[in-house]
């Protein structure tokens, strides 16, 4: 696959915790994606919250950063009234941090998919109205 990806916060903590039903699903996946995967601060962070309870799951995260799978490729101080926009229109969503991060990326990278578990990226939309392309488990 060619086109870039986005990560989202489940299929990280999918593809690292074994125990994760989705685990099969985020690693056959994620060997189908060509690195760098591309996520935020807020995705990160979530991941690490979620994978406390993991002995390797926090270094796992920082040892994919450090090997450049994936790479932070997004300045909120800089995107912070475009993701104020995106959180005020999905309000009743409602949309996280992270959430609202992704979407604005996917408008920045205009050829990339978000890679997630989270069904609310079938509500999100990308310059208002564009269908965010997206790499998720088939229902």
């Amino acid at each position: 696959m060619t086109r870039r990806v986005v990560l989202d916060t489940g299929p990280l903590v999918a593809l690292l915790d074994r125990g994760d039903r989705y685990h099969g699903w985020a690693r056959d996946t994620f060997a189908e994606v060509a690195p760098p995967l591309l996520t935020c601060e807020a995705v990160l962070a979530e991941a690490w919250h979620l994978l406390r309870r993991f002995s390797r799951g926090r270094d796992a995260i920082l040892d994919l950063l450090a090997r450049n799978v994936i790479v932070i490729a997004f300045d909120l101080g800089a995107e912070v009234l475009s993701v104020r926009k995106l959180a005020a229109k999905y309000a009743s969503v409602p949309m996280s941090l992270a959430d609202g991060c992704l979407v604005r990326m996917s408008e920045l990278y205009a050829d990339a998919a978000v890679i997630t578990l989270d069904s609310d990226f079938s509500v999100y939309r990308k310059h208002g109205r564009q269908v965010i392309p997206l790499l998720c488990p088939k229902s």
